[in-house]
């Protein structure tokens, strides 16, 4: 057994605490495969477990981070082999099994993704969590039967690693993306992702009406709360919108109006526990049809020893488009 470097966190007598520091393999919990972790990311859950401001940590000692791309340095699971270039994400890494930022680490051969053909690791987790569920929510508009001849599509939280991601994927499949932001100075950011239009996100934050003027066909919303409750209210009819956020508040004060007057549907996105058929799916697509120039243009890159202190930085809304994290 030996050590390796990991952002740990542990309780406090307030709250929790994180530090970088040598983790002990004696602490590893169950897997089958050890990996080699080069690549990670910073998303917003990320964030609340760094900083102890949500309940996302779930037993302790953890190991923060909920993705990584790298090397399989060891296997027992008879689909991965050492050497393997694997993608890690979701199945509850660094809430309840240790994550992924760290030099390595053990999880269950199950969880992970072979890195797509002509996608590096840098590039996976450039994606992360954050687009790929930004991904699997323009897949549920697409199984749902909406095209971007139905109508606009609404970002909201566009500035973000969800929403910047979704705007791309969004305008590159022909929608005219409507991107909501309470950032306007990124207005120029986004419309060279292929946003059309760009709203203040005041205009979706207020108390609103049951039914709104409809304005869009299909959304992805990451902020949940009056936001989504607003963005229901303005969708056509037979329109659908991804829910796959709560950067906003876990609440939704709506009406059951949009439903049943104007059939909207409400489609929830769900990245952590996602089955591995979808996963794959996902990850092929988002090799294939991602723009890599515009993936390079919202993503900027830090160390491990950044981390801590990004974790407060995404919460505070001061961070935009994408983060990946260089482990070794």
């Amino acid at each position: 057994m030996g050590t390796f470097k990991a952002i740990r966190i542990d309780k406090a007598d307030k709250g929790t605490v994180a530090s970088l520091t040598q983790f002990d393999e004696s602490e590893w919990m169950e897997g089958d495969v050890v990996v080699a972790v080069e690549w990670s990311t910073l998303n917003y859950k990320d964030g609340l477990a760094l900083t102890g401001k949500g309940p996302v940590v779930r037993r302790f000692p953890m190991i923060a981070g909920i993705d990584f791309a790298g090397a399989v340095i060891s296997s027992e699971h008879p689909k991965w082999k050492a050497g393997d270039k694997v993608i890690g994400t979701g199945w509850g890494m660094g809430e309840t099994h240790l994550g992924a930022y760290a030099e390595k680490t053990r999880v269950k051969g199950d969880w992970l993704v072979r890195l797509p053909e002509g996608l590096s690791a840098r590039e996976a987790m450039a994606i992360g969590t954050a687009g790929f569920t930004a991904m699997l929510s323009v897949l549920a508009l697409e199984r749902h039967g909406i095209t971007p001849a139905d109508g606009p599509a609404v970002v909201t939280g566009a500035a973000g690693g969800v929403g910047s991601v979704a705007v791309s994927l969004l305008a590159k499949a022909g929608y005219h993306v409507i991107a909501s932001t309470g950032r306007v100075s990124e207005s120029a950011y986004l419309k060279d992702l292929g946003a059309a239009e760009i709203i203040n996100r005041e205009e979706l934050s207020g108390a609103g009406r049951p039914l709104g003027k409809e304005r869009w066909a299909a959304g992805v919303d990451s902020v949940g709360s009056t936001t989504l409750a607003n963005v229901l209210s303005m969708t056509k009819a037979h329109g659908a919108i991804a829910a796959c956020g709560l950067a906003g508040g876990m609440d939704l004060p709506a009406t059951v109006a949009p439903f049943i007057l104007r059939g909207v549907c409400l489609l929830g996105i769900d990245s952590v526990m996602c089955p591995l058929p979808l996963r794959d799916v996902a990850w092929a697509r988002l090799a294939t049809t991602l723009d890599k120039a515009k993936l390079a243009e919202m993503t900027r890159e830090i160390t491990l020893d950044e981390v801590i202190g990004a974790g407060s930085d995404i919460l505070a809304g001061k961070i935009r488009g994408r983060v990946v994290v260089k482990i070794v």
